[in-house]
């Protein structure tokens, strides 16, 4: 399923194409600004969206077998509540 797919499924409770893309674009939009404050995303039974900081480290580079130096940076992580792993199980 995809962004255009979701909104579809939306749809069919919104019954308006511009109704149901808006909703999908605010929570979407919504999660990233939380995460981009440094806080976390939770919804109740679906799951926990937050950042995680990686810290420098040493790889080499598959192509050529060099040695380079991998810098720290954050990711975004979701991580799912239990109830929704028990839902796809």
């Amino acid at each position: 399923m995809n962004k255009s797919d979701l909104i579809a499924e939306v749809r069919k409770y919104l019954k308006n194409k511009n109704d149901a893309q808006a909703v999908i674009e605010c929570v979407l939009s919504t999660i990233v600004s939380g995460l981009r404050d440094d806080a976390k995303v939770m919804l109740s039974g679906f799951g926990t969206f937050k950042i995680v900081k990686k810290k420098e480290r040493r790889g080499r580079n598959p192509r050529t077998g060099e040695e380079i130096r991998i810098e720290k940076r954050e990711v975004p992580r979701f991580i799912p509540s239990q109830i929704f792993k028990d839902a796809v199980k």
